[in-house]
């Protein structure tokens, strides 16, 4: 089964480019959900975090708030 990756950014978060680089720099592909581009989808962000800050990655199930790169590795295994 393939590992499905979404994250929540705006594009002035610093820890969203953090988080994009990481993920683009050990390969991982991800769905990437520009809340300032797609401010309908805040609703979304709110009921799978419980808050408004970003990024949120969510792996498969797991959602991981802010850069959390301990989180991250555990959660994609790498």
């Amino acid at each position: 089964m393939a590992r499905v990756v979404k994250i929540y950014t705006t594009p002035t978060c610093a820890y969203c480019s953090l988080l994009k680089d990481f993920l683009d720099n050990i390969g991982v592909e991800y769905e990437e959900i520009d809340l300032a581009a797609n401010p309908a989808r805040v609703s979304e962000l709110v009921e799978i975090s419980g808050q408004l800050g970003v990024p949120v990655t969510v792996v498969d199930n797991q959602v991981i708030i802010g850069y959390d790169r301990g989180r991250l590795e555990s959660a994609l295994a790498v």
